[in-house]
């Protein structure tokens, strides 16, 4: 069998295969060998996900892959997994009625099937779980999903069992509770449950022992205090370029939100691209604490510096003692300040990015908090640079139009859909966030195809169509794989325009043509 090889916006492919065995050999093989200029590759239920640096390798990739033949993959030798379930979940009793079961005869179900670790995706921990003797149920996902599940979430979809090891959002059916923690970043490998592991849940009242989320093992690098926070606005984030490479963990590679933007300031002081600094929502408040050079871009915001302005997208002293003042924006969402040097902060797998979705790296920042730098910061030439800003105001509303790719499940929906899709003006709801953009129209978007989706790798980009038929456009912070069809996906380039668009804009959508 011929596989089947999509697009995925401009710097992705994927590929369709018959089965998980399929999945697993390819996966194997990507991973031991990768393709030129391939930066990561994503095992999901019948498919892998491959992700390039560059639109040319993905093309190059995309007229090679048909051809392509892996070996068997060798398996790993598994190990046997207790994991303790309390059956509270919100969905047990609604879930069972509408397969024809009883509560009791649900959890019996559950906890009486051997389960056998499959692949890895959604979240650091998330590990997708099929039943050993392939007698699984058909569950299917929520129409809308939630935009909170609970930590320790036990959950079903699909023929797919998984527990959600921290708050994030989901449109699994939830059935119960575990206190078993799912990831250590420190331990090798850091998830719990590996693929190839096999899994039995074991129905308790209480746990005999409750376990604390055991996300954080962050390195402390040596650092120099360089700004006291004064008030960090409505969220203040450290971000540099992100984890990439990481996705077989769950790990998606998050980093800052405007990539355009986040260079932009580094180079303007002379930082390298990947020098830590701040994202910013909302604007913010930083007191010096020695002099320093800093430079602001992204959101179009007044800056302020000792009282005096300062202009975007330019390197700017900042005497000691002085107050480096960020407005609230008046269009776009999102501010960054690099400090010439870089920040340092505290890292997990190799980076200082918060990841809303996984937890991963440092905490959103608080007021009274001190923003360091290296003890020995590299210098080099400032650059006057344009702020990359691309949304406009029509109307006192922010607007803003990216390009996108079909598919790789716009076969999904009919020619009408696809059709309505590019022609709506959409709304950016509030529930939107560094996870993705919940967009909202009059008229929703309906599939023409039933049944449900087998999980899939995911990029930036990625637009999904819930049951409910409002799109969801993930941002830097997604799941790794999403099970809803994805109807287009944003170029990686005009990802930026959507991170900074807040509640309330509009955001439209065009054809991307190469």
């Amino acid at each position: 069998m011929t596989p089947v090889v999509k697009p995925v916006g401009s710097r992705a492919v994927i590929v369709d295969l018959p089965d998980l065995d399929a999945v697993m050999d390819w996966y194997s093989a990507l991973s031991a060998e990768p393709l030129e200029h391939q930066t990561d590759v994503v095992a999901a239920a019948r498919t892998v996900l491959i992700t390039f640096d560059s639109p040319a390798a993905a093309a190059t990739a995309a007229a090679a892959l048909p051809g392509f033949s892996p070996a068997a993959a060798e398996r790993a030798t598994p190990r046997d997994i207790e994991i303790e379930v309390r059956y509270d979940g919100a969905d047990l009793d609604s879930l069972a009625e509408s397969l024809g079961m009883t509560r009791d005869s649900l959890v019996d179900w559950h906890t009486s099937t051997t389960w056998v670790a499959a692949f890895g995706g959604f979240a650091p921990g998330f590990t997708y779980c099929v039943p050993e003797d392939g007698n699984g149920l058909s569950i299917p996902r929520l129409a809308t999903p939630r935009t909170e599940v609970p930590a320790g979430a036990v959950a079903l979809a699909g023929e797919f069992s998984a527990v959600y090891p921290r708050t994030s959002p989901g449109g699994w059916q939830l059935v119960g509770t575990t206190h078993t923690p799912m990831w250590d970043s420190a331990a090798s490998p850091p998830a719990l449950v590996a693929p190839g592991d096999r899994v039995r849940y074991r129905a308790v009242d209480t746990f005999a022992e409750s376990h604390g989320p055991s996300h954080h093992h962050l390195e402390r690098p040596a650092r120099r205090p360089i700004f006291t926070v004064d008030d960090p606005g409505l969220h203040t984030l450290y971000q540099d370029l992100g984890r990439q490479g990481n996705g077989n963990l769950g790990v998606t590679t998050s980093g800052s939100a405007d990539r355009a933007s986040a260079r932009t300031a580094n180079a303007a002081v002379g930082n390298k691209r990947n020098a830590t600094l701040l994202e910013n929502v909302g604007g913010c408040r930083l007191t010096a604490l020695a002099e320093t050079v800093v430079c602001v871009t992204g959101a179009e915001a007044d800056v302020t510096v000792g009282g005096r302005p300062a202009l975007l997208a330019t390197p700017t002293i900042v005497p000691a003692g002085a107050e480096l003042v960020i407005s609230a924006p008046r269009a776009g969402m999102r501010s960054y300040v690099a400090v010439r040097g870089g920040l340092i902060a505290d890292t997990e797998l190799g980076s200082a990015a918060t990841d809303l979705l996984s937890g991963l790296g440092p905490a959103p920042i608080t007021a009274g908090e001190t923003v360091s730098m290296s003890l020995t910061p590299p210098m080099s030439a400032n650059a006057l640079l344009t702020n990359p800003l691309r949304v406009a105001q029509e109307k006192g509303v922010t607007v803003g139009t990216v390009r996108c790719v079909l598919g790789p499940r716009d076969d999904w929906f009919s020619t009408e859909t696809v059709e309505r899709f590019l022609a709506t003006d959409y709304t950016v709801t509030p529930a939107s966030n560094r996870v993705g953009l919940r967009l909202e129209a009059a008229a929703p978007l309906e599939r023409e195809r039933p049944g449900e989706l087998p999980s899939e790798g995911m990029v930036a980009g990625s637009v999904q169509i819930p049951p409910s038929g409002q799109p969801v456009v993930f941002l830097r912070d997604h799941a790794v794989t999403g099970g809803y069809p994805v109807i287009a996906t944003v170029i990686n380039e005009d990802v930026d325009i959507a991170a900074q668009l807040p509640p309330g804009s509009t955001l439209r959508f065009e054809l991307y043509s190469r």
